[in-house]
Parts: structure tokens; C-alpha cells; sequence
């Protein structure tokens, strides 16, 4: 019951947002008492802390996978963006901007494990993308790690990017792009040009 209550909340929260979606919307769906619901949670901080580390897990394990395909680095940028993505529904609701504002201590524990995920993922991305020819040789790996988690981090901020102005999807894409033109070789920006083509065809 307790990987039921947090896989209906995780859908209801990405569709209508963190602070919308109350303890009794969740049972009315289920078709439980809310009573149920205390029995394996708290309250809906409680809840809410259990569905974002869910959905962390989710996603880490997805770009393990992911890595483990041995793409070449710019190929697994994207691949990674379309998967986090998918599993975020493209952020329709803006869930990270709603977790900051309305679960500060909650969001502050998952920037964290956040950055610990993605700065050894990144800089992984770019050592193999400076051995492959496709990303400059000259760049500070470290500091680039950190403009790129930062880039991803404010991307989310719903006041910046408003979602009804601009889609989720176009969003990451356009950083992405941005991030990758920024450190590529002449050949890494042909192969960034040649993915940009066959995603819009």
C-alpha cells in the first residue's frame, strides 16, 4: 500500500503540483480513507518528502541506465533530457519551483543529493567528450560541471520561465544546446547540429 499511495501521489503531484493535490484528493482517487493514508505517512510533508525522493531514485537510476549505453556524450545529453522529461511530464506544473516555495527544507535535501548525482555525471560527460574529440580539451571541468548544474537549477524557477510562455521542453532544449555549442569542437558541433535535425523531423 505505502508504493501505492506514493505512485498515485507522484502522478497527481507532476499533473496538478505539490500544492494543489491535498491528502484527500489522493484517497478520493485511490479509493481509501484518508485514514489509510496516515497510516503510512505522517501528514503530507511527510508524503511529499517520500514522493520527491522517490521520483530522485527514479530518475538517478534512469540516467545509470542510460550512461551504461555507452552513447557518445552528446547523444546521452539528450538522451538523458528526454527522460527526465518523460518522467516529469514535462513539468507542466512547475514541481521543483512549487517544492522550493512551498517545501523549502525538502527541496534544499534534494538540490543537494541533486548535485552530488549530477556533478559526477557531468564531469563523466565531459571527460569522455574531450577524449572523443567532441568537446574542447581547454575547459575547466569543474567549473563547467557547476555552470551546468546551476543553468539546470534556475531553468526551473517558474517567475523566470513561466511555463505558459515558454513549454518545459523548449526550455531544456534550448539550454542544452546552449551548454553543448559552448564547449564543443568543430566536430561535436556537428554532431550536436545532426541530433538537433533528426529531433525535428
Amino acid at each position: 500500500m505505502n508504493t501505492k499511495i506514493i505512485d498515485k501521489a507522484t502522478e497527481m503531484y507532476l499533473s496538478f503540483g505539490f500544492k494543489s493535490v491535498t491528502m484527500d484528493d489522493i484517497a478520493s482517487k485511490m479509493g481509501i480513507s484518508k485514514k489509510t493514508i496516515y497510516q503510512h505517512f505522517e501528514n503530507k510533508t511527510d508524503l511529499v518528502e517520500a514522493v520527491t525522493m522517490h521520483l530522485f531514485e527514479t530518475i538517478s537510476c534512469g540516467i545509470d541506465n542510460i550512461q551504461a549505453m555507452d552513447k557518445n556524450p552528446i547523444e546521452e545529453l539528450y538522451a538523458i533530457k528526454d527522460f527526465v522529461l518523460k518522467n516529469l511530464k514535462n513539468e507542466s506544473t512547475s514541481p521543483i519551483y512549487q517544492l522550493q516555495k512551498y517545501y523549502p527544507q525538502i527541496h534544499k535535501t534534494l538540490m543537494s543529493r541533486q548535485f552530488e548525482k549530477m556533478g559526477d555525471c557531468v564531469i563523466e560527460n565531459l571527460r569522455k567528450g574531450i577524449e572523443q574529440g567532441l568537446f574542447r580539451d581547454d575547459i575547466n571541468l569543474e567549473l563547467i560541471g557547476r555552470f551546468y548544474f546551476a543553468g539546470m537549477t534556475s531553468i526551473k524557477d517558474a517567475e523566470l520561465f513561466n511555463p505558459i510562455q515558454f513549454s518545459s521542453k523548449l526550455v531544456q532544449e534550448t539550454y542544452l544546446e546552449y551548454h553543448v555549442r559552448g564547449i564543443s569542437t568543430a566536430k561535436g558541433i556537428a554532431v550536436l547540429e545532426e541530433i538537433i535535425k533528426n529531433n525535428n523531423q
